[in-house]
């Protein structure tokens, strides 16, 4: 992983919560609260909670009695979700590194964690630190990014980019988002943490923009793409629009869509 993968900051976390979230965390987001919610539980701990996607629907789903305790590492994706959030005394906001979770044995009947998995350098050793803080009998409920190949716009901005920058391409959604989508690999980790019970299944959704330029200034803008593109130099105005081309040829001018895969985790 590069030292950039997990820079989200400057103006990264609202274009993202703006560009990004529709365009292919809402209905992964709406699904596993849905998956949370049929659970009953009374504590949640929320990782990798960015700019809290997860934490809108589950606090719509979740009765008045439940705690939500919710955690990222990146502080500014912390304070632009409290952002989006009205008061609610159910919440705990707090700043979290998911490899050393700072909370005590057996709190919390569910774990959940939005595509936070592939960022994880240790993830056996996340997996167990989620296990430690979970109650006898709680789940772990997270998702992971398919392969890029499966993930239309994803796979055609790095092959944009690709051309853009022949002689040294960016590689973030194909390394990072894209880069844990084997379930073998993922079970085995799980098993390694000490989790025996595990179901993985894919899960299909269309992601939709109303332009190839918005969809384009998503994932060049509003990810740590960004900090690749301008270590190297290019004007991002002008390879958010080389993109955005690509996007229009491939997916047509106007209103565009594309397939997109993840595989979603229970792990009790």
């Amino acid at each position: 992983m590069s030292t950039t993968d997990k820079l989200f900051s400057g103006s990264i976390p609202e274009i993202y919560d703006r560009a990004m979230v529709p365009l292919i965390f809402e209905p992964y987001a709406r699904d596993l609260a849905e998956r949370v919610s049929k659970l009953g539980p009374q504590s949640v701990l929320e990782v990798a909670a960015g700019t809290g996607v997860v934490t809108r629907a589950l606090a719509a789903k979740l009765p008045a009695q439940a705690r939500i305790v919710v955690t990222d590492l990146n502080q500014p994706m912390l304070d632009h979700a409290r952002t989006r959030m009205v008061d609610d005394p159910r919440i705990t906001w707090q700043q979290a590194d998911a490899q050393a979770l700072p909370f005590e044995d057996a709190q919390f009947d569910a774990v959940a964690c939005q595509f936070g998995a592939m960022f994880f350098p240790d993830r056996v050793g996340a997996y167990g630190q989620v296990r430690r803080v979970m109650r006898l009998g709680g789940h772990f409920l997270f998702n992971v990014w398919g392969a890029i190949e499966e993930n239309e716009f994803a796979d055609e901005v790095t092959r944009a980019l690709g051309h853009f920058f022949p002689a040294d391409p960016p590689r973030f959604m194909a390394r990072t988002p894209h880069g844990y989508h084997d379930a073998d690999v993922i079970r085995a980790d799980l098993h390694a943490a000490g989790f025996r019970n595990i179901t993985i299944e894919p899960l299909d959704a269309v992601s939709a923009a109303s332009s190839p330029y918005e969809a384009a200034t998503a994932y060049c803008q509003g990810t740590p793409l960004r900090a690749e593109i301008e270590a190297r130099g290019g004007s991002l105005e002008e390879v958010t629009r080389y993109v955005a081309n690509a996007l229009g040829k491939r997916f047509g001018e106007g209103p565009v869509s594309g397939r997109i895969r993840a595989l979603v985790v229970d792990a009790a």
